[in-house]
């Protein structure tokens, strides 16, 4: 059985942002999402595909000796 869709409050939590943050995301187009009536729901395996396409690789900072000298 599917899990149940996430509601804006609980992905806020699951993401660990704000519940604006999420509305913004959603005014740009950039959260996978549907609603229902007037409410925003979410399906968990969205969102983790979603986190999966849009991480990024973290870039090793050039390291410098003492005096600031790459």
């Amino acid at each position: 059985m599917a899990e149940p869709a996430l509601t804006i409050k609980e992905l806020a939590k699951y993401l660990n942002v704000t519940e604006r943050t999420i509305y913004n995301l959603l005014e740009r187009g950039e959260l996978p999402g549907f609603k229902v009536g007037v409410n925003w729901r979410f399906r968990r395996e969205d969102i983790d595909k979603w986190i999966e396409n849009n991480k990024k690789m973290s870039v090793p900072a050039k390291s410098k000796n003492k005096q600031g000298k790459e």
